[in-house]
């Protein structure tokens, strides 16, 4: 009689085992982001590394231009001003060529007043020759080349236009919104890979090499990570490409910046006209006349008088402190008889121009002054310091080539369906609208594509 074994056979591991847990999407997305973020910082950062050295440059430009060009900005403080066209007139005698495209009465008592002429002598075409006046005395304290809405001089224009487009024009723009369109990217990848890590492995006192780097580079990442993200936003509103598209946006949804109407005879059903630069200087009632009238609309300093283009036209007088609280009123005067033809208040733009005037004018460092371009500062040299210690962690990872070894491919494989179809249209939807973010990303991932094909198939063959 045979007898039963004594002990049961072990069941398999399928019997007991209870089933693994299905990974998080986080989990699999996590290398994802690695990849990205490691990718896009070696590739990007000398082009980041351009805009916040020429921004940081920029910031502290503001400050500089007071102190190099102070003979010509500032004047001893007199009893009484002269009217404005005594004043230009004496801009005139002393520089009599081109046409006067627009004047800025002295906004302080101590400040000069601007006289900027268009088509002078040497002058680019989109920039304006500034004579100085003196308001008490209408002494030309002397005349520069002057750029842009808030009257930047020859060394803030050379270092703004180095940092827009590395003075190569509308094809150097492009390096900007390359660096713009990737920052947002960059930052909050590493937003979201820091906090992801356990908090034991953040810290960076008691560290070391390559830990100590990765906790210096997360901590300042961190705390200038919003900052990265607006420099980001507000810098694309107006590049070529994404801020065109960004403009469609906005005038689709009817919050495009309005402006006053230029029309002699007024037009308050549109605002869509602007004034051009004339030689309209003595023209009708005269500037002192405008000038009245648009006070008289509530227009305090700083402003700006913008001659009629035409015969058809207004004078435009309008208000241009960027600084807080903003001024940005104006109003339309009829050359003729000194009645104003329209009024256009800041406070009836629509929202998203608002926002788009306070972003423009954050990220250039006007909306609250020093204060504000100290900021700019800070971000920029964040941004630097940034750059270099990630360079050196790709360097302390060790060497598989003569750079630094690469984070390894194929995290895209392991994401499911569900969470990878929904994330690919995402990145297309970004991609058309910011096209420097697109169409590189884009080239990455067809390179990445065909470098892991080879290196398969070198495998494959070794392994035969």
């Amino acid at each position: 009689m045979s007898t039963a074994p004594t002990t049961a056979p072990s069941p398999g591991p399928d019997a007991t085992d209870p089933p693994a847990p299905p990974r998080r999407a986080w989990t699999l997305l996590r290398p994802l982001v690695l990849r990205l973020h490691f990718y896009a910082g070696v590739l990007v950062a000398p082009f980041l590394l351009v805009a916040a050295a020429t921004g940081f440059l920029y910031a502290g430009a503001f400050q500089a231009e007071k102190l190099l060009y102070a003979h010509e900005m500032y004047v001893p403080v007199g009893e009484t001003k002269l009217p404005v066209s005594q004043q230009v007139a004496a801009a005139r005698e002393a520089h009599p060529e081109g046409a006067v495209a627009a004047i800025r009465p002295s906004p302080a008592d101590d400040e000069s007043t601007r006289v900027m002429l268009s088509g002078a002598e040497g002058v680019d075409a989109d920039h304006t020759l500034a004579v100085f006046v003196d308001p008490y005395t209408a002494e030309v304290r002397g005349a520069l080349e002057q750029y842009g809405s808030t009257g930047a001089l020859p060394l803030r224009t050379w270092i703004d236009e180095f940092h827009r487009d590395l003075h190569l024009g509308e094809p150097g723009r492009l390096y900007s919104e390359l660096a713009a369109s990737w920052l947002w990217v960059i930052a909050a990848g590493g937003l979201v890979l820091w906090f992801s890590r356990r908090r034991a492995l953040r810290k960076v006192r008691g560290t070391a090499g390559r830990r100590r780097t990765l906790g210096l580079h997360g901590t300042v990442g961190v705390w200038a990570a919003l900052g990265f993200i607006f420099l980001s936003a507000t810098g694309l509103t107006w590049s070529t490409y994404a801020g065109a598209h960004i403009d469609d946006l906005r005038t689709a949804l009817r919050q495009a910046t309005p402006s006053v109407s230029a029309s002699a005879g007024g037009d308050h059903g549109s605002h869509g006209g602007t004034a051009g630069a004339g030689g309209g200087e003595g023209q009708g009632v005269g500037l002192d006349k405008v000038l009245a009238a648009a006070r008289s609309e509530g227009l305090s300093d700083p402003v700006e008088i913008v001659p009629p283009a035409d015969a058809s036209s207004a004078y435009v007088v309008r208000q241009v402190q960027r600084s807080w609280p903003t001024k940005q009123d104006a109003v339309a005067v009829d050359p003729a008889s000194g009645e104003v033809t329209d009024v256009l208040r800041f406070d009836d733009h629509p929202v998203l121009a608002k926002l788009t005037r306070w972003g423009i004018d954050l990220h250039t460092g006007v909306l609250f002054g020093l204060v504000n371009q100290i900021a700019l500062m800070a971000l920029t040299l964040a941004l630097i310091l940034l750059i270099v210690w990630g360079y050196r962690m790709w360097w302390q990872r060790g060497r598989g080539s003569s750079f630094g070894r690469p984070i390894p491919r194929g995290a895209w494989r392991q994401v499911p369906p569900r969470v990878l179809v929904p994330l690919a249209a995402l990145v297309a939807a970004l991609g058309y609208v910011v096209p420097l973010l697109g169409v590189p990303l884009a080239a990455f991932l067809a390179v990445d594509a065909v470098l892991g094909e080879i290196a398969y198939r070198r495998g494959s063959a070794q392994e035969a």
